[in-house]
């Protein structure tokens, strides 16, 4: 079989993916879980109930792009991140789809992280697939994740071990409150970031990086300060971004006197900011397009393929 089927049901969004191991090709469909006008988020309760509603319609635009009953193995994201103990309600949705669909086709099934299908889908991406085979550094940055990774590659998955981020609310959260104090519709990251880019400001606080952890609370009490004052909406959204981005960056390359030499990948729905990758351009980090950096199903099917001996590395 050539075919394998991906499945990820995030906090926010719905994904199915499948990647044709022939020719290299996949389809993609991600679908943002509804969130009321001035919410930042949804209870775990709704973001099932809306999971179960729009798998089904997520699995059948696929369907359209390729003939499921051909795939030949299946990967699901199952939990947040690969380490004991993570969990979140959400993934129960895409779980229980993807083993109906193992058991009616009697194909194997195979179990992710949702972190680990971030990675993958960069590095599939970007022709970097030969980073599972060995050690990294990845940053996962979204919506409620900002960790710095070492990763070990292992027959298609990662292990992760956290070496540093931030100690209290990730840049995804920071963004999109201060989307929500500009007026922007959740989750904010893109629309800051384009206005971010219509800003000539190079005004940026220089937030203290402590073993490779700094904090991010304070950068909202310096946006709310600056708003107060009147300050041009794209000037804030650019103080924000580029505050974020050199943060990311001193770690880095705090990281890299650690580890010299080492690839760094970026994954998450905020290392699509291309505020974050003019500051990274430097140090060669390797980046993904905004549609696989943001939550997608790609990596699961990728990795499934690997897993499987579809697809060597």
């Amino acid at each position: 079989m050539a075919l394998y089927l991906g499945i990820d049901t995030s906090n926010y969004t719905t994904s199915a993916a499948v990647f044709d191991t022939h020719d290299m090709r996949y389809f993609n469909i991600s679908r943002p879980l509804p969130v009321e006008p001035g919410s930042l988020g949804l209870r775990q309760s709704d973001a099932v109930f809306n999971h179960v509603k729009t798998l089904p319609k997520v699995l059948k635009e696929v369907s359209k792009e390729f003939d499921l009953k051909n795939v030949g193995a299946i990967g699901v994201s199952t939990k947040p991140r690969n380490v004991p103990g993570s969990y979140m309600p959400c993934f129960l949705a895409g779980d229980s789809a993807a083993r109906i669909i193992s058991e009616t086709l009697v194909v194997p099934c195979f179990e992710f992280s949702h972190q680990s299908g971030h990675i993958a889908a960069v590095l599939f991406s970007e022709k970097r697939l030969e980073l599972l085979n060995g050690d990294f550094l990845a940053w996962h940055l979204s919506g409620g994740t900002t960790e710095l990774l070492k990763v070990t590659g292992s027959k298609g998955d990662v292990a992760v071990t956290k070496i540093g981020g931030t100690t209290d609310i990730s840049a995804g959260q920071l963004i999109d409150r201060c989307g929500a104090m500009l007026g922007l519709a959740f989750p904010a990251g893109r629309e800051l970031d384009a206005m971010a880019l219509e800003s000539t400001s190079e005004d940026y606080y220089k937030i203290r990086v402590d073993d490779l952890c700094f904090s991010l609370s304070g950068m909202e009490n310096k946006a709310k300060d600056l708003f107060k004052a009147g300050t041009a909406s794209r000037d804030i959204a650019c103080f924000v971004l580029k505050s974020i981005a050199h943060a990311v960056l001193n770690a880095t390359n705090k990281a890299l006197d650690k580890y010299p030499k080492t690839p760094v990948v970026m994954c998450g729905g905020v290392s699509g900011s291309n505020i974050l990758k003019s500051a990274l351009s430097c140090i060669g980090a390797v980046f993904a397009p905004p549609g696989v950096s943001s939550d997608n199903a790609l990596g699961q099917a990728v990795c499934a393929a690997i897993l499987s001996g579809g697809l060597r590395i």
